[in-house]
């Protein structure tokens, strides 16, 4: 390798140390408060391209947090991130478009940001995919897809997709009713926190034989197994 070569190749590491460093300082400075220190350090890597960068830095503006709340600002760095094919940038923006906020609501660019995160796995993009195909928000009610991307939200763990997944399966959306299943997503749901599981839970029991509990509760801690 030559002398230029090795110059170059150092000058990269030094680089990528350097960025590591100073993204983690934000982080760290995110996570006790100090926003003002979070966007020193975040506000020149955003400016050069990194995308969690700009994820993180359109949040502070997103949510007024050091700087004034700036809907504006927020989605010009959520853009730049969600274009380089940032899935959590393309569901901040989602959700932007999908519930208005900052900007005109519109469905038709919330599925398509949603459908980009949820083909990369982000599980709550997957979920508010599934539930606007569920709800018929800007598309067709489409019970079969709703359960598809419910269902690997719930896969992956999020306890509210757990909830949707086992309200499917109680009320036979897109799938033959089944209290089993649905005893046994709310079981994992309830488990996850989700604030309304545990009353549903109970619901699905009142329809339930004890051997189908029984059942659905040995279900349930195999799902647990299996994810650990």
């Amino acid at each position: 390798m030559s002398k230029a070569c090795v110059v170059s190749f150092l000058s990269v590491m030094l680089w990528t140390v350097c960025v590591q460093a100073g993204f983690e300082e934000g982080l760290k400075a995110d996570l006790r408060g100090d926003y003002a220190s979070a966007l020193q350090q975040w506000r020149p890597l955003a400016e050069q391209g990194l995308s969690a960068a700009q994820v993180n830095y359109g949040n502070l503006f997103f949510h007024g947090k050091g700087v004034k709340q700036d809907y504006v600002e927020a989605r010009k760095w959520f853009l730049l991130a969600a274009s380089q094919g940032n899935s959590l940038a393309q569901g901040k923006l989602a959700s932007m478009y999908a519930t208005g906020e900052g900007v005109p609501q519109d469905y038709t660019e919330a599925l398509k940001w949603y459908r980009l995160a949820a083909t990369q796995g982000l599980p709550a993009a997957q979920l508010n995919l599934g539930n606007m195909y569920s709800n018929g928000e800007g598309i067709p009610r489409d019970y079969v897809e709703g359960m598809k991307w419910r269902r690997l939200a719930a896969d992956q763990g999020l306890p509210e997709a757990q909830g949707k997944v086992g309200a499917m399966y109680f009320l036979g959306e897109a799938v033959p009713q089944d209290y089993v299943q649905a005893h046994m997503w709310f079981n994992l749901a309830a488990a996850g926190g989700e604030k309304d599981a545990a009353k549903f839970l109970e619901y699905a029991a009142r329809h339930m034989t004890a051997a189908q509990i029984a059942e659905a509760q040995r279900l349930a801690r195999e799902w647990k197994a299996k994810v650990k």
